[in-house]
């Protein structure tokens, strides 16, 4: 059994504990970390809009690019130990919601974190990414609370025209 865990800043503990929990032995557990192509392409971007071109050394967008990597990298080391199991570690960067989705291609299950509004259920509790990851995804999802999940309590009242 294949087993793709997102690993994302802020919520990846509760993801790695889900997969510890909820993958059989022996599964192939991937741990995946996507780097989103967003916040290099504006440094790009403003390098050779406003400081001027020529000079590709001094391109902030690649020493983000670089960051990001060693960010990664730090993040999976941090969850492959949390683990405490073989696990492969699998660095992408793209489009973060369709990297997953295509990572998640032939897995038996995929395990995210969700990492919206965290303080009631429903819709609003998945950020944009991870909600086009649901929506897509090409095999069975895990959907993990990082904290306690809130009560019942916190589904907000149904509308007028439906009481």
């Amino acid at each position: 059994m294949t087993v793709v865990v997102w690993i994302v800043e802020g919520t990846w503990p509760a993801s790695v504990d889900a997969a510890r929990a909820h993958a059989p032995e022996g599964s192939q557990i991937v741990l995946l970390h996507v780097n989103g192509h967003e916040v290099p392409g504006v440094a790009h971007g403003a390098f050779a809009g406003l400081l001027g071109r020529g000079h590709p050394e001094r391109d902030p967008g690649t020493r983000v690019e670089e960051l990001a990597g060693v960010f990664a990298t730090r993040l999976l080391e941090e969850a492959a130990e949390r683990l405490g199991r073989p696990s492969t570690r699998v660095e992408r960067s793209g489009h973060v919601e369709r990297e997953v989705v295509a990572a998640a291609e032939g897995a038996e299950l995929l395990v995210l974190a969700r990492d919206g509004d965290r303080s009631r259920l429903g819709p609003k509790s998945l950020g944009p990414h991870s909600r086009f990851v649901v929506d897509h995804a090409p095999c069975p999802v895990l959907l993990v609370w990082p904290e306690t999940a809130p009560g019942v309590s916190s589904i907000p009242a149904p509308p007028p025209h439906h009481q």
